[in-house]
Order: C-alpha cells, then sequence, then structure tokens
C-alpha cells in the first residue's frame, strides 16, 4: 500500500499536534499534582494538631481550605490559621 505525499503530511502533522498538546498540559498538571499533594500533607497536619491539641484546647477546622492553607504555606499557615481562630 501506497502512501501518497499528503497523507504522510497529516500523520506527521497529527503527531506533532499530539506532541504539542502534551508539551502545553505538562506544567499546569504537575501544579495540580503538588498542589493536591501539599493539601493532603495539609489534612494530615491539621489532624495531628487536632488529635494533639485537643490536650492543651488548640483545635482547628478540618476542612479544605484550612488544609490547603497548611500545605501551601507550612507552618507558618498553622500559625496563621491559629493566630485568626484565637484573635477573631
Amino acid at each position: 500500500m501506497e502512501l501518497i505525499y499528503s497523507q504522510v503530511l497529516a500523520i506527521a502533522g497529527g503527531i506533532f499536534l499530539l506532541w504539542l498538546v502534551i508539551k502545553i498540559f505538562t506544567k499546569p498538571m504537575k501544579l495540580i499534582f503538588k498542589l493536591l499533594l501539599n493539601t493532603g500533607v495539609g489534612f494530615a497536619a491539621l489532624w495531628l494538631v487536632n488529635f494533639f491539641g485537643d490536650a492543651f484546647g488548640i483545635s482547628l477546622g478540618l476542612n479544605w481550605v484550612n488544609a490547603l492553607t497548611v500545605g501551601v504555606l507550612g507552618f507558618p499557615g498553622l500559625v496563621l490559621l491559629l493566630l485568626l481562630k484565637y484573635l477573631i
């Protein structure tokens, strides 16, 4: 079966387009995965604060906003949430 030049060009163009789409969406997917991973770490940190902080009367809500704050900002985010809770 003989391919003509237009078919070869169409196949090459399709492969290039597929490569371009993968290249464009790789970085945002990495960012989304990292954000989800940090949120999971934030949930774990909030759970630990609620578990061990119960003896000291310290507790924070276990929700997505708090988990994202702690996951992205780390320990300063945890301190920020505690300050916001007890000052407001």
